[in-house]
Order: structure tokens, then sequence, then C-alpha cells
């Protein structure tokens, strides 16, 4: 488990709380976005990435100030890094 920074105010800890969290969050202004690869077992952040993916193709993209990947998978990262940035998020990888 990774420790959170003070100013995270939600966590989801699957792809389908973080998806719920998304379109709950759909037309409001997300400062910060942190996503982790590998969620535990089978699950990963794709199915997060994919309605990012899917809002910017449609012309409407999320609101967000930054992306911040991280994870311990450095492929998994670099994929979610390279999706998002396709489609104009600002993102960055991170180390912790």
């Amino acid at each position: 488990m990774r420790s959170l920074r003070p100013w995270a105010t939600r966590i989801a800890r699957s792809s389908g709380e973080g998806v719920a969290l998304l379109q709950e969050h759909r037309d409001s202004l997300i400062d910060e976005l942190w996503l982790d690869h590998d969620l535990g077992g089978d699950d990963s952040i794709l199915p997060v990435v994919t309605p990012l993916e899917e809002a910017a193709f449609n012309g409407r993209p999320f609101r967000i100030g930054t992306v911040y990947v991280h994870s311990a998978n450095p492929i998994g990262a670099e994929t979610v890094v390279r999706s998002l940035t396709r489609w104009n998020y600002q993102v960055r990888r991170v180390t912790l």
C-alpha cells in the first residue's frame, strides 16, 4: 500500500470505483488525478483510462489539471502516459 499525499480527497481502490468517481466528477475540474497501473489481482487502471480517451475522442475531454502516473510497473505506467498524452491530457510520470 502506498502512502497518500495529504491533499488527496477521493480514493478509488479498484478500476470500477475509479470509473464511478470519474463519472461523479464529470463536469467538475479535477485538479490532480493520480493513477497507479496495477490495482491488485487482475485489476489495472486501463478501464479508467478508457473513458478518459473516449471523452477526448468525442471532443469533450475531462477537465483535469495534471494526471500523475505512478506505478512499480514501468511498462504499464508508460502505456498510460502514452495513451493520455496522445489525447492532450497533461501527464507526468512520477516515481515514489
